[in-house]
């Protein structure tokens, strides 16, 4: 699923969300990059990854469909590895 994340182009018409989505799809995914390569997040990376999820969740209700496969996809991987550190 990452590397379908990975290969996906950026969703159009984000609207007045596009900087902080765009901002949130790099820390979540440079978070999952990590723990990809280092089979493990330290616990400041656990933070910062489940602060960027909570930030996430609200913004799915203006979104169009397009882009909310995109972020959905992204959050599923996020939390997904957020499971390892419950």
């Amino acid at each position: 699923i990452w590397k379908v994340h990975q290969s996906d182009n950026w969703p159009n018409s984000l609207g007045g969300d596009e900087g902080q989505l765009m901002t949130l799809d790099t820390v979540i995914g440079g978070c999952l990059s990590y723990f990809l390569d280092e089979y493990q997040l330290d616990e400041a990376r656990v933070e910062i990854l489940r602060d960027c999820l909570a930030e996430l969740d609200p913004l799915f209700t203006d979104l169009p469909e397009e882009a909310s496969e995109y972020f959905r996809r992204l959050r599923y991987l996020g939390v997904t590895v957020l499971q390892e550190y419950s």
